[in-house]
């Protein structure tokens, strides 16, 4: 696996600063997307954490996921925008990637971000009121970039016209994907420092952050042909709002 990979990948995922050089290869993005998120979610956790205790629950949540948002520049909000206007309205495959390649959003892609936006501040919140939120919202952003890894397995292809679908495709090996999903259940259970319920709690809701990206992926793929990089970003905002809501319910 590429020594400079977690640059390439913080270099596309993230507004991080990392050396020119490290932009100029894609090969590294996926297999590194988790390694990237597990940062992504410590700053948002410390983030989500202070604005709960200083200010409140709510507040925290918001500044949590707002953080988020201003790390990866907004990078999968607009592909899950993007991927709601092209799925979501009856239309033809050529013309749901032409939607998807437009600079604007949509109707349909504007209340699927607003939706989806209140729907993880209001899980974060409940959890952090709880006192569960720190786990849970880094667990979130690390599962919603392990989903994100899951589109450069083999066989996985790339929709038509879509460049990034194309460099990354095949470039993540089922053994570094399983991997990557073991030593996220390793730092889980040791975040929730023995808890065997949290514990549980936590796994389920990474469990329907998985499900849901992995739905969200064959919907893709049978409209669309294929992946694009839209779709990642989308599947990664799915992931995060489907494990902190289960994760919530199960709390």
């Amino acid at each position: 696996m590429r020594l400079s990979g977690p640059l390439e990948s913080a270099a596309l995922l993230t507004v991080l600063p990392v050396p020119e050089r490290a932009a100029s290869s894609t090969r590294g993005v996926l297999p590194w997307a988790p390694f990237v998120g597990l940062a992504l979610g410590v700053i948002a956790t410390g983030v989500a954490v202070l604005g709960d205790r200083w200010i409140s629950p709510l507040a925290g949540a918001v500044l949590g996921i707002a953080v988020l948002a201003l790390l990866t520049r907004g990078l999968h909000l607009d592909g899950l925008a993007d991927t709601a206007d092209g799925l979501g309205p009856l239309r033809s495959r050529d013309r749901a990637l032409q939607v998807m390649h437009q600079s604007d959003i949509g109707p349909f892609g504007v209340v699927t971000l607003v939706l989806t936006l209140l729907l993880q501040i209001a899980c974060l919140a409940a959890l952090l009121e709880m006192r569960a939120g720190w786990p849970a919202l880094w667990v979130a952003v690390a599962v919603a970039r392990l989903a994100m890894a899951r589109t450069g397995l083999p066989g996985v292809p790339a929709a038509a016209g879509s460049s990034l679908g194309a460099l990354v495709a095949g470039t993540v090996s089922r053994m570094w994907f399983a991997g990557w999903a073991v030593v996220l259940l390793g730092l889980l259970m040791a975040a929730t420092t023995g808890d065997l319920g949290a514990t549980a709690h936590l796994a389920l809701g990474a469990l329907a952050g998985l499900l849901a990206a992995e739905l969200l992926y064959r919907r893709a793929r049978a409209r669309l042909g294929g992946v694009t990089g839209d779709v990642m970003g989308a599947m990664g905002e799915t992931a995060t709002a489907a494990t902190l809501l289960v994760a919530a319910v199960a709390v």
